[in-house]
């Protein structure tokens, strides 16, 4: 392949949460690492603007959590349901024993820059924008590189690690041949905005009516919200017509109805997001690893996604900075980032399949308004299990902690 080349020991592609986590920890132990991204910038419209307080507690263990909570963000101390008239709080974020006790909304493109520009401070950090992984490069069998695709032309990056962090729909996944095993999700989820008054609640909240839900999050001037629809019933929806789709929000918030025809005013004001659980069987082969959703993807219940991708990031660094930087990287290093993080992945889709087997799949087969589902009362009722559910979806399942050091940077030998 004729064009430029380049040599580095770690190469991450995708600059999503994972991969510039992952590439922000290595850099400051002093692993040379690239990073690359196919877009231009991160001004894109995420949907999954979730930090969890483990994400924050990681901030802190490196003592840039202030510095990020200087960004603009809104905290959710609590997550409730309504069902009818009634609304039970099911999640309680702020008795959490962590130095930031909420969920912190914030567009996600000012996370991932913020990321991004504290990785910079390190020589050993480089990112490539606009360059975007098309291939693997092996040799005997090993992963050895990259090929990427750059306005000025195809690049080769030779390396001792290829980290796939391409998300769900990841292209090195399918040039190595990994098939994930789906594990089913009976919804999709239809995105959009609506504007924000002054008298409206500051509660991020689901209401659920008949065969329907909807989650409103509060994002400062403006509801971030979410209409779950039965799997594959999208364009069901849209042949309905946009009023009908407007009437059926007006039904689950009535206080919103004055709004939603300047709100939504075409089908392109609604974001499809198809709903996907899939996790691979095997996470790496020799020289390449799958984090974050390139390895597993979650549900958008609890918004952990995120959250899981930077805990695999995480661990992944603790795991990998030292062989790298000694140059003896084993293929057992990278089987040891999937056993540390592989039993947290699965207990958590476990849940998350279950929530939406037994709590959304029946709502949506409803014909009259539900009843608030068992689970849900009972953690109502008894405050110990708000926290125990806070504690799943605000902390997770075996959280990590920063292990790897501040180190100076080594050199590489001249390609």
């Amino acid at each position: 392949m004729a064009g430029k080349s380049l040599s580095t020991t770690c190469c991450i592609v995708g600059g999503g949460p994972a991969g510039l986590m992952l590439g922000y920890l290595l850099a400051r132990a002093g692993i040379p690492v690239v990073v690359i991204e196919k877009h231009r910038d991160f001004l894109r419209d995420f949907r999954g603007d979730t930090i969890h307080p483990s994400t924050l507690e990681l901030m802190a263990e490196l003592g840039i959590d202030d510095e990020l909570l200087r960004l603009p963000h809104n905290k959710v101390p609590r997550v409730s349901g309504q069902f009818s008239t009634e609304v039970l709080t099911f999640a309680d974020f702020s008795r959490l024993p962590v130095r930031h006790p909420y969920i912190a909304m914030m567009p996600q493109w000012d996370f991932l820059n913020f990321i991004a520009e504290k990785a910079r401070h390190f020589q050993s950090f480089t990112l490539l924008m606009e360059a975007e992984g098309t291939d693997l490069l092996t040799n005997d069998g090993k992963v050895v590189g990259v090929t990427a695709r750059t306005p000025e032309g195809p690049i080769e990056i030779h390396a001792d690690v290829v980290v796939a962090a391409d998300g769900r729909h990841s292209v090195l996944r399918e040039s190595a041949g990994f098939v994930p095993d789906d594990l089913g999700a009976p919804m999709d989820v239809l995105w959009f905005r609506l504007s924000r008054d002054a008298g409206d609640t500051d509660e991020t909240l689901g209401v659920f009516g008949v065969g329907r839900g909807l989650i409103h999050i509060n994002r400062g001037n403006y509801w971030q919200c979410a209409v779950i629809i039965p799997k594959g019933a999208a364009e069901t929806v849209r042949a309905r017509g946009l009023e009908k789709f407007r009437e059926d929000v007006g039904e689950l918030v009535p206080w919103a109805r004055d709004r939603l025809a300047d709100d939504l005013r075409t089908w392109d004001d609604v974001k499809l997001l198809t709903v996907r659980v899939d996790r691979l069987k095997q996470w790496f082969r020799p020289g390449l690893l799958f984090i974050g959703d390139a390895a597993h993807a979650m549900s958008p219940i609890g918004g952990v996604g995120i959250n899981l991708a930077i805990q695999d990031a995480v661990a992944a660094s603790n795991i990998l900075w030292q062989p790298l930087r000694d140059k003896q990287l084993e293929t057992s290093h990278l089987e040891a980032v999937q056993r540390r993080r592989e039993w947290p992945t699965r207990a958590t889709q476990r849940l998350q399949v279950a929530i939406q087997n037994r709590v959304i799949r029946p709502i949506l087969a409803a014909s009259s308004v539900p009843k608030p589902p068992l689970p849900l009362r009972l953690a109502a009722r008894f405050p110990f299990l708000r926290r125990l559910t806070a504690r799943v979806v605000g902390v997770g399942i075996r959280p990590e902690h920063i292990q790897s050091p501040d180190l100076p940077p080594i050199q590489l030998a001249s390609p």
